[in-house]
């Protein structure tokens, strides 16, 4: 297992190849939905490191664990070891996103729309006459369909810098500006990393505007404001757990939906996050049953949310990439490379139409069944809760976020 990244197979083409600009359609592996429940874990584990910032949280484990694993493509020994452990990378992780990724970017073959818009792109800026390895090359663009561009950061990493962020914005329709801030990017710089990732979908069943009301949302201190709460009278995925409900909004075609976890108290939240894990998180997804004529109250909320991620990622266990990495799968020669920054910046606007959602990451490399209730439930989030955007074809978590003030 812990030298599993740096057998000669994953650099293999082979099974890769039918990941291109256009994805074909294929049935989702082993290995992807194996990837897919480590990125839920590592997913929730970040989180928890981040949960302690107050107020509204948003991320996508997915963008986060995309661009990483881009960069663990070319790490060896302890360096590939603890990103391994940290991410939850499956035996073949590099096939297993291409599979994952070519399913999220699929269209129906019969031309037909999808009902919803999502989107991955990753690319990779590197030093150009730096003696990257053509393996590492390879491996990236036939299992992630990474765009590679030649920059000089030697020369003008600030031009190498607005480019990056120009490519994030483009990828995510302007939800995601400066990506990469003004000290990540510098002479030192050899290689910087980016997923995009950008989801768009109307609710399956929308919410009337007429219906939206200024009600009372209690914050965990007690504190009552007025926020717009968003209701409707219908048929959702619902279940009960200890100290809380959870229930399942789908998006236009079924395959993407948000998965609310609502606190029984305001003061609940603190602890249904403390218990969180992906294990219960999938449990949770299994024992949700239609239930009739829920009553649903949402509110609207925007957040928008950036994050430095080097502490948090050295706080799971991962050290040495920062440190003493050995990056020797990039290149042959050339300086000691350590991963020198991990940005995230993620965006969610939840309305009565439904939800536009983005995020990207970027590493920067340095050198050194159905069962009628017996009476209507009611699921009135007008107090913190949590949620989850998930691809149900993949069990992908894609996004993830804390609500604790929806007019904050």
């Amino acid at each position: 297992m812990s030298r599993i990244l740096s057998r000669r197979r994953f650099l293999a083409l082979s099974g890769a190849a039918a990941f291109a600009p256009r994805f074909a359609r294929a049935e989702v592996p082993v290995d992807a939905k194996a990837l897919a429940a480590g990125n839920a874990r590592f997913g929730v584990e970040l989180f928890d490191k981040l949960r302690a910032e107050p107020g509204n949280l948003f991320l996508s484990p997915f963008s986060i664990s995309t661009a990483l694993a881009m960069t663990a493509a070319g790490a060896r020994g302890r360096t590939l070891d603890e990103m391994t452990k940290v991410l939850h990378l499956p035996e073949n992780p590099h096939a297993a996103f291409a599979a994952v990724l070519g399913s999220l970017n699929e269209q129906p073959a019969d031309g037909k729309k999808r009902g919803y818009e999502l989107s991955t792109a990753n690319a990779l800026w590197a030093q150009a006459g730096y003696p990257w390895k053509a393996e590492y090359k390879a491996a990236v663009t036939a299992n992630y369909a990474a765009a590679l561009k030649d920059v000089n950061f030697k020369a003008d990493p600030e031009a190498a810098r607005a480019a990056i962020n120009a490519w994030v914005e483009q990828q995510t329709r302007d939800r995601i500006k400066n990506l990469m801030p003004e000290d990540s990017v510098t002479r030192a710089t050899r290689l910087v990393l980016v997923n995009a990732i950008y989801f768009k979908g109307d609710w399956a069943a929308p919410f009337k505007k007429e219906l939206t009301k200024d009600l009372p949302f209690t914050l965990a201190d007690g504190k009552k404001i007025d926020a717009p709460l968003m209701h409707r009278v219908g048929d959702y995925r619902y279940a009960e757990g200890d100290g809380y409900q959870t229930v399942h909004l789908p998006y236009t075609g079924y395959r993407i939906g948000m998965t609310v976890i609502l606190p029984r108290t305001p003061a609940g939240l603190a602890a249904v996050e403390k218990s969180l894990t992906a294990d219960r998180l999938a449990d949770d997804f299994k024992k949700m049953r239609t239930e009739e004529n829920v009553r649903l109250f949402l509110p609207r909320f925007k957040v928008t949310r950036s994050f430095r991620l080097n502490a948090p990622l050295g706080e799971l266990g991962m050290k040495a990439a920062f440190e003493r990495a050995d990056f020797t799968g990039m290149s042959d020669g050339g300086e000691p490379l350590s991963i020198s920054d991990v940005v995230h910046k993620a965006f969610v606007d939840v309305n009565e139409e439904g939800t536009e959602a983005a995020a990207a990451t970027g590493v920067a490399v340095k050198a050194t069944s159905f069962r009628p209730p017996s009476e209507p439930k009611v699921f009135r989030a007008d107090r913190p809760f949590l949620f989850v955007i998930r691809d149900t074809k993949t069990e992908s978590v894609l996004f993830l976020g804390r609500v604790a003030n929806p007019k904050a």
